[in-house]
């Protein structure tokens, strides 16, 4: 099937639309992060430099690190901002931009998402690693696309919605794994997290400032929640749709974090930047193994 132009924009220069990546510019490692400058950042560690390209948030380099290739991009803020760099990568990996044909082989990245968030329990130390084992998505970019049942963690899910005593008027939360490949990659440096992804950094994380919310009780029904082994460990904003976009996609991805504040305690460390420096090191070395 031919992907119209519509659908897929491929600018004039053979890169795709948002992202500005040209195929033969992506590695098989991603590294993703949300703040453009951090880009700079991982490319400290990098040698062989091709680019650097920057258009709006999206920020790329590729270089290589002990003689293996990755990719920093930038994605800026938001969930919304996934579902445009996981589809335009997985454009330049699998779809052919001259013909608009889906490649016959398909081509599987390895991405990780290195971000900051806020910890929801007392025994998640600032400056803590948390690997995202299950996303949360309250975003609801995924409903918007089908076979969600296929990626969703069900059982899970529903206990969630009945716990919290979803309201209708929000969007229904899904629950997806992380890469397993990607997991083990990690865990031996991080913490296990459940981690949920919300569409806002103030009313979907449970802050007021002026407006009321739908559901006041949040913070503590989400701390209070338990399946199992599992427990609601931290909020971020793009991990559960990337997560979403890898299981559909049949990409290894992951996002890890730094806790930079703990809402249980009411604490943050405005003065971060040396752990995700850590956390980025860390990820660009792990990532130069694959």
């Amino acid at each position: 099937m031919r992907i119209p132009e519509s659908e897929l924009i491929i600018n004039s220069d053979g890169s795709v639309f948002h992202i500005h990546l040209k195929p033969e510019e992506l590695a098989d490692n991603v590294i993703l992060v949300g703040d453009p400058s951090r880009v700079d950042m991982i490319a400290e560690y990098l040698e062989d430099i091709e680019f650097r390209h920057a258009s709006r948030e999206f920020v790329s380099v590729t270089g290589k690190r002990n003689g293996t290739r990755i990719t920093a991009l930038s994605h800026g803020i938001g969930p919304d901002n996934i579902d445009i760099v996981m589809t335009e990568l997985d454009a330049l990996a699998n779809v052919d931009v001259t013909t608009r044909e889906v490649k016959p082989v398909h081509r599987a990245l390895n991405i990780i998402r290195v971000g900051t968030s806020g910890a929801l329990h007392a025994d998640i130390p600032l400056g803590s690693f948390v690997l995202s084992h299950i996303s949360v998505g309250f975003d609801g970019v995924m409903n918007w696309y089908a076979n969600r049942e296929k990626i969703a963690l069900a059982d899970m899910e529903e206990a969630f919605k009945k716990h919290m005593n979803w309201p209708q008027v929000l969007q229904p939360p899904y629950f997806v794994k992380a890469s397993q490949k990607m997991i083990d990659l990690f865990s031996d440096v991080t913490l296990k997290g459940v981690t949920i992804s919300a569409p806002g950094f103030y009313g979907p994380q449970g802050r007021v400032v002026r407006m009321p919310l739908v559901m006041p009780d949040m913070l503590e029904k989400i701390e209070s929640f338990r399946f199992g082994e599992y427990r609601i460990t931290n909020f971020e904003m793009e991990g559960a749709p990337l997560a979403g976009f890898g299981a559909h996609l049949g990409h290894n991805v992951c996002t890890v974090c730094c806790a930079i504040a703990n809402r249980y305690l009411q604490s943050s460390n405005p003065d971060y930047k040396p752990q995700v420096r850590q956390l980025i090191k860390l990820a660009v070395d792990r990532m130069s193994t694959l």
